[in-house]
């Protein structure tokens, strides 16, 4: 089940951070391991269990947490295939862009960007002749531009934990 994107803190765009020096090392050690228990997240960062209950939970409400997902290899489930689209809408087809990316299964991202075009997707498909369909509606209300996804040589990860620094 998808995690709703939560509402933004406030504070968080005025520049504060709740991020102290226990904070940092409690979400670099949860995204070493997103599934350890509280109790090792403890012993990790020299706490007490419900301490560390207590610092996730803040850290959950202002939304420096947003979520705990499984992250599935979509190659594993059949489509072995990624691609991005970009998306330059026609007049008054922003809203219906949107919707037709959140009901389109093989959509997995949809964010909307500046330049000439104001959306980008990633589509994972079972095989290149798959796309073909998924750009056809999408042609309905606008431009696309496709490139496939040849190799991922840095895997996602989670800003300012990739190579230890922090932002």
């Amino acid at each position: 089940m998808k995690n709703p994107a939560p509402e933004p803190a406030s504070h968080l765009h005025a520049g504060k951070s709740p991020l102290d020096d226990v904070n940092r090392r409690l979400l670099d050690a949860l995204v070493a391991d997103p599934r350890a228990s509280t109790a090792e997240l403890a012993r990790q960062v020299g706490m007490s269990a419900p301490a560390v209950r207590e610092r996730l939970g803040r850290l959950e409400e202002a939304g420096v947490i947003r979520g705990y997902r499984v992250d599935i290899d979509p190659a594993a489930i059949g489509l072995p295939i990624a691609a991005w689209v970009r998306i330059r809408p026609g007049p008054g087809q922003l809203a219906r862009i949107t919707e037709l990316a959140a009901r389109t299964p093989e959509v997995s991202e949809c964010h909307r960007i500046s330049g000439e075009d104001c959306f980008l997707l990633k589509v994972h498909i079972p095989a290149i002749e798959a796309l073909e369909g998924i750009l056809d509606g999408f042609l309905l209300h606008g431009q696309t531009t496709s490139s496939f996804v040849v190799s991922t040589p840095v895997p996602p990860r989670t800003p300012g934990h990739g190579d230890g620094g922090h932002p």
